[in-house]
């Protein structure tokens, strides 16, 4: 299964970034191959509508999930329209995000905001 993960850097040691729309880089990792790409985020520096942007990138890489610490709602509406779950993470840590999803420990995220239209921090 492909997962996407947004990353602080390009680095497995890295943190999830907390920002999806915004994050400098997402990483592309293979729970079965445990090959990992990262990309960057072209849409961190948009001036609007980031997290769409964003959306569509992990929809281009053929991802099956999403693990992110929230996602507002037109990315969410993208990604759900992939057939992409999306998933809460729990940790900073991007090893231990990728640890606790492959042991099933993640929840769906639930919790999609209205996002931060026209705000840097979304």
């Amino acid at each position: 299964m492909k997962i996407a993960i947004p990353a602080d850097e390009k680095s497995l040691a890295s943190n999830v970034c907390v920002s999806f729309g915004r994050t400098p880089y997402f990483l592309i990792y293979d729970t079965e191959t445990k090959e990992s790409t990262f990309i960057d985020n072209s849409a961190a520096a948009s001036t609007g509508g980031a997290g769409i942007k964003a959306a569509q990138a992990i929809v281009d890489n053929n991802v099956n999930a999403l693990l992110t610490p929230r996602c507002g709602q037109n990315a969410a509406d993208v990604i759900n329209a992939a057939d992409i779950k999306i998933y809460k993470t729990s940790s900073a840590s991007i090893k231990d995000t990728i640890a606790a999803f492959v042991d099933g420990k993640l929840p769906l995220l639930d919790d999609i905001h209205a996002g931060f239209h026209g705000q840097a921090d979304n």
